[in-house]
């Protein structure tokens, strides 16, 4: 029977997971666990999605025809919707109608914009519009310093799941075993490696 199961949500694969750190087939369980958990962690770390998945959008309308989308990089629009003050699901915006900038399929690691027509400001009651659109990393391609952040911390967690003492600090005030307490943050290492990844809050 064959072992393929459905992908796993990781920003490294499986197999390159393994034979980096030597893992063979009886502890993939726990490596996917790892690679899933690590993967989590650093999107939370980062204010951010960073693996491609479909997002649903409403920004609201304030007479700028440029609005900034929430994710990124935009990798395709699917529809946008114009919203007015009446309500209900909105008007199909034809592509004619607006741009994404920078142009969907570049992997810019900035925020996109979708870029309304000028035909807009005589739009009588516009409210927001609804942006249904793909972004972020392709499993395919991931860039190298987040794969490297996803290994790094999924070995991290691979280690503290086996008891060994990499990735792990000692403190006789908490409260494991024999006095020690399992330093659950993020190794400073990683936190390099993302900090040009993290989401900018102003």
């Amino acid at each position: 029977m064959d072992k393929q199961e459905k992908p796993i949500r990781s920003l490294i694969t499986l197999e390159n997971f393994k034979s980096l750190l030597g893992i063979d087939d009886r502890e993939d369980k726990t490596a996917c666990s790892c690679l899933e958990i690590a993967t989590s962690t650093i999107e939370k770390y980062c204010k951010r999605w960073l693996l491609r998945k479909k997002h649903s959008e409403q920004l609201e309308y304030s007479g700028d025809l440029e609005m900034p989308l929430g994710e990124y990089p935009v990798h395709r629009v699917l529809v946008v919707y114009a919203l007015t003050v009446k309500g209900g699901d909105g008007e199909i915006v034809e592509p004619d109608f607006y741009s994404v900038i920078p142009e969907c399929g570049t992997d810019c690691d900035y925020q996109f914009s979708i870029l309304l027509s000028r035909a807009f400001l005589r739009y009588q009651g516009l409210s927001a519009i609804k942006a249904v659109y793909w972004a972020g990393y392709s499993p395919v391609y991931v860039p190298p310093d987040l794969s490297s952040a996803c290994l790094e911390l999924a070995s991290w967690n691979m280690n503290r799941y086996k008891g060994r003492r990499i990735g792990m600090t000692g403190n006789v005030r908490g409260g494991g075993r024999d006095g020690e307490h399992f330093e659950l943050s993020m190794p400073e290492n990683v936190k390099n490696l993302l900090e040009p990844y993290r989401r900018k809050v102003i």
